[in-house]
């Protein structure tokens, strides 16, 4: 049978002479053709055009792709429920794209809230497509890229009028508990401090009946509203503060369940607040939480080294601080390392052709004060390596860096 009389056959098939019964069976009932006549098409559909002012933007993606290159943002996966924010940058489908504006907000046909944005994208363009899609977009197929320190540090609260673009992100609360329990009513300076998208009202309103509040009736000592911020990100910072003198509490409910709740603290109210003003200034990474003498202490930040020594060979070494110095001031300009057992391959080595040991020569000593963390450090140039009588002598040139602590 040739592909003429198969197309024959096919088409004279008695399944395809339908009789005006079973034609109807393929019939749209009256009400679904009303229906799809009142289905509105959409009114208006998002598209990419060209972004006349991209000059504006374009040294703002390049210093972003820098920032990931050295590790001072980083990729962050984000939920469905996770707010998105005006002047930050997401990753989808491999392109940078910068939220640069949201408009006026309002309720989408299933209730929920929705606005149109202006988003530029790092290849020139831009599109005012819905927030709600920019969301979906990026919890589907990208990322939100996060802040540097020194952005959240600084943006961390607004206490002002909102603007158009700003959105209050959660709640910051310190609770007192009504407990009755021994253990935690006379335990002085006993506080909660958590964190809520909604009121703290609330969240609090079945705390009698919430492991979390410690079963029991709890009292809001202060709450602070987080605008523009992922406030986990606040509630964080207080915690690491706090975490030393955070209460180890374990208790049962009426069934005998053993729960162990966290975010309670010992600590002073005022302290607390302290914390709180410090964060909101960006000066809380230079303290810490001393428990004995129950205050902040401010640590000892050191400077960070902006000497690139890449292709240099640097020689470690811990110095006393006299001797540090005394090479800082240019008095002493050799430094003696004897050979020992331990120390002879770090100043030396065997050269696998003639089988011969050789002293290893360096561009420069990295000098350490000490162990501490925040100690003094400097960099000096080695300008000539002898040895002596099995003693290695480094002969000091210039001092190329010295990192001194402050506070």
């Amino acid at each position: 049978m040739n592909m003429e009389d198969e197309l024959n056959d096919i088409l004279n098939d008695p399944l395809l002479d339908l009789s005006e019964k079973e034609k109807s069976l393929f019939d749209i009932p009256a009400d679904m053709k009303k229906a799809q006549s009142e289905h509105k098409k959409p009114e208006y559909v998002a598209q990419r055009k060209i972004c006349e002012n991209f000059g504006e933007y374009q040294e703002g993606f390049k210093q972003i792709h820098n920032d990931l290159r050295i590790g001072k943002r980083s990729l962050m996966r984000i939920s469905k429920t996770d707010s998105l924010f005006v002047n930050h940058y997401f990753i989808i489908d491999g392109q940078m794209v910068l939220l640069a504006s949201i408009g006026e907000a309002y309720t989408a046909s299933k209730g929920s809230k929705d606005a149109r944005t202006r988003c530029i994208y790092e290849n020139g363009t831009e599109s005012d497509i819905l927030l709600q899609t920019l969301r979906k977009n990026v919890v589907g197929n990208g990322f939100a890229i996060s802040e540097t320190q020194e952005e959240t540090e600084q943006s961390m609260f607004n206490y002002g009028e909102l603007g158009a673009n700003d959105q209050v992100t959660g709640y910051i609360y310190i609770l007192s508990s009504l407990s009755t329990q021994p253990d935690i009513a006379n335990q002085k300076d006993l506080y909660k401090i958590g964190f809520t998208i909604n009121t703290v009202e609330e969240r609090i309103a079945n705390a009698a009946n919430d492991p979390t509040y410690l079963l029991a009736p709890v009292k809001v000592e202060a709450s602070y509203k987080i605008v523009n911020l992922n406030s986990h990100i606040f509630e964080s910072l207080i915690h690491q503060v706090l975490d030393a003198v955070q209460m180890q509490i374990t208790i049962a409910d009426n069934k005998g369940v053993i729960y162990h709740p966290k975010e309670w603290y010992i600590v002073p109210f005022p302290v607390i607040e302290t914390i709180i003003k410090k964060i909101l200034d960006g000066t809380i990474t230079k303290y810490i939480y001393n428990s004995e003498l129950l205050c902040l202490e401010k640590t000892i930040v050191k400077q960070e080294s902006t000497l690139d020594t890449k292709g240099m060979k640097v020689l470690t070494l811990i110095f006393k601080k006299i001797y540090f110095d005394e090479i800082m001031k240019g008095e002493k300009t050799i430094e003696y390392r004897e050979l020992k057992q331990t120390t002879i391959n770090k100043y030396t080595y065997i050269d696998e052709a003639d089988g011969k040991r050789y002293l290893r020569r360096y561009d420069a000593l990295r000098l350490l004060v000490g162990y501490n963390k925040n100690r003094e450090s400097a960099i000096v140039e080695v300008v000539d390596t002898t040895y002596n009588e099995g003693v290695v002598e480094y002969h000091l040139g210039r001092v190329l860096e010295c990192i001194e602590k402050r506070d």
